[in-house]
């Protein structure tokens, strides 16, 4: 919960704030020796970290909304207590929270507090500023249920301490609460992984292995229609298509600086070995080369750059490629199509003099807006400008240490929101390591906040690959890089349609755009010519003569939510007519075949909403 909905709703974000407490204080007594994390409010409930001396399940729920139910009933106040740095410490070594000691270390640290607060209730004690509800009987017994248990990290940081993540639902009344698992419910009915396998989308097999989906034909089409509509957007906008290799020497990636700091997400270097003969007549085999598969498309972007020396004139220089990229994602983190370890990204990189990015930047945020406007979900996503953190203690390992350039580029890509007039969250220590950027958030069905695509601002790998044009001066100058993706990854964009849509797709994106239902054999030869005449203009249509009954393909063809289901008797063979049936609409229109055809390509032409 942001702190807006914290000042709107305060009542409700102690109610939440104070249940996390409970929660933990249940977990405790029921795992004894167990250590906690963080455990905050969110927006239709509140989380707490773990790191659990025996494993919880959700088989484990009833006895712990028991536990926290009989201690709301004890009526326990929570009781507030500052205490200066020497006492805080010694309370934390008191009540054994090594993890809560070191984030007080560091609040002391950073922002030079004088005491920390922590709040008693009962015999539960916790490091948290607050607020709480004054008594425990004030929270709504009924009002809360435990909802997930999921995997996590201390800090949020994939090279921290995993913890286990315990997320529950809680409202100010039983009522509320009924409504929300209601509607949660019938959100998951939309959940991309259910709806993959039902509309034969994609399929992921263990022999292939984790995180690397196999597309179905179904599937394919919605890549290919997505991959078509950027193509086109990008040429309009002077973007030039380049392909690159799937792998590239690991020398590559230690110039860049990927490696060895992105080691754990990239896949193990592969080692090419060669055979010789010495002297002595002896076989030996020595390493020649070292290959990875590359886990970003941009290196290879930037030799092609780099292949000769660019003329000012030539900038900006715009190169896109749908480039298929590998990473290693811990397999507790892959999710369908969301969390994947193979992907296929809408890449592509803009090298540009500094005078030019503030311009460049602002047309890539008209692009973003022009095709999720197209896709009919422009009100469904967030933006976050992703900056540096200057006081993050692990700010060198994080982030290129050149607090001027951040600062400079910073102010560019702020200025680029600005221009577009597009509200924006901040997100402070976010930014790519080599730049600021604007993320675009999206939240899946079951409410988990996801980055679609980025437009990021890079000011350090130019120096690193030495990157260079020809000045107006003669001189040579380093370029700036916009790297922006705004369709993401096909996995993670589909994954998102999928939901957003239900699974129905408008006409031009559906893997099966028209399918003919003849009512009889005697009407066969007219629904093969259709399908013959509407197939040569590139419709995606075939005809349903299997044996089942008529009520019945009507059916298979609503439950596989084809867009547009033409029904074909006699009379309509003898009129040249069709009668279409619409997904989601119960009339049904009778009209011409030609009246038919004109709409239906002028629907894929324009790529039309309905």
């Amino acid at each position: 919960m942001g702190n807006s909905e914290k000042a709107a709703a305060p009542d409700l974000y102690t109610i939440r704030h104070s249940l996390a407490h409970i929660l933990a204080q249940a977990v405790l007594e029921i795992r004894p020796g167990s250590k906690l994390g963080f455990g905050p409010p969110i927006d239709d409930g509140f989380y707490y970290d773990f790191i659990l001396s025996a494993p919880i399940t959700e088989a484990d729920f009833s006895e712990i909304e028991k536990k926290m139910k009989h201690l709301i009933r004890q009526g326990h106040k929570f009781e507030k207590e500052n205490l200066p740095y020497s006492d805080a410490m010694a309370r934390l070594d008191q009540m054994g929270e090594p993890y809560k000691k070191e984030y007080a270390n560091e609040l002391f640290e950073k922002q030079s507090l004088k005491d920390l607060t922590f709040y008693k209730s009962g015999t539960f004690v916790d490091m948290c500023e607050g607020p709480h509800v004054e008594n425990s009987r004030q929270i709504p017994a009924d009002g809360f249920k435990l909802r997930s248990v999921s995997g996590a990290y201390w800090r949020g940081d994939s090279k921290n301490q995993s913890m286990t993540r315990i997320y529950a639902w809680a409202f100010a009344t039983r009522a509320e609460l009924d409504a929300h698992i209601a509607a949660f419910k019938l959100a998951l009915e939309r959940d991309h992984k259910k709806l993959g396998k039902e509309l034969d989308i994609y399929h992921i097999d263990d022999e292939i292995g984790k995180g690397l989906p196999l597309w179905l034909p179904n599937g394919t089409v919605i890549r290919d229609e997505l991959e078509a509509l950027m193509k086109e957007l990008e040429f309009k906008a002077g973007f030039q298509r380049v392909a690159t290799p799937h792998l590239a020497k690991a020398d590559l990636y230690y110039t860049t600086g990927h490696l060895p700091y992105y080691a754990k997400h990239m896949f193990p270097l592969m080692e090419v070995s060669e055979t010789h003969t010495s002297e002595d007549g002896k076989t030996e085999e020595s390493i020649k080369e070292t290959y990875c598969l590359k886990p970003m498309n941009c290196p290879h972007h930037h030799k092609i750059f780099a292949a000769r020396l660019r003329s000012y004139r030539e900038l900006p220089l715009r190169l896109a490629e749908y480039g298929q990229v590998y990473r290693f994602e811990d397999s507790g983190a892959l999710a369908g199509l969301l969390r994947v370890r193979g992907m296929c990204m809408n890449d592509a990189h803009i090298y540009c003099t500094e005078e030019q990015v503030e311009e460049e930047m602002a047309s890539v945020i008209e692009m973003h807006r022009e095709v999720y406007k197209i896709l009919g979900i422009e009100g469904s996503y967030s933006v976050r400008f992703s900056t540096w953190d200057s006081e993050d203690p692990k700010g060198k390992e994080k982030y290129v240490d050149n607090p001027e350039a951040w600062e400079r580029t910073q102010a560019i890509v702020l200025r680029a929101i600005q221009k577009s007039g597009l509200p924006y969250s901040d997100g402070k220590g976010e930014a790519a390591f080599y730049g600021p950027k604007i993320d675009f958030q999206f939240k899946s069905v079951t409410g988990r906040e996801e980055t679609a695509s980025t437009c990021q601002l890079d000011f350090a790998i130019p120096e690193r690959m030495d990157l260079k044009y020809r000045a107006s001066d003669n001189s040579e100058k380093r370029p700036l890089i916009i790297h922006r993706a705004p369709l993401g990854t096909h996995e993670r964009f589909v994954a998102f349609l999928v939901e957003q849509y239900g699974g129905a797709f408008p006409t031009w994106l559906a893997p099966m755009q028209v399918r003919i239902i003849p009512i009889n054999d005697q009407v066969l030869d007219y629904a093969r010519a259709i399908e013959q005449r509407l197939r040569g203009q590139m419709v995606r249509i075939e005809v349903d003569a299997s044996s089942e009954t008529l009520n019945k393909r009507i059916r298979t063809a609503v439950t596989q939510k084809v867009p547009n289901v033409l029904v074909i008797g006699e009379r309509e063979k003898q009129e040249e007519k069709i009668t279409l049936r619409r997904y989601g609409i119960e009339a049904q229109q009778n009209m011409a075949l030609a009246e038919f055809e004109a709409w239906v390509l002028n629907q894929i032409k324009t790529r039309a909403r309905s």
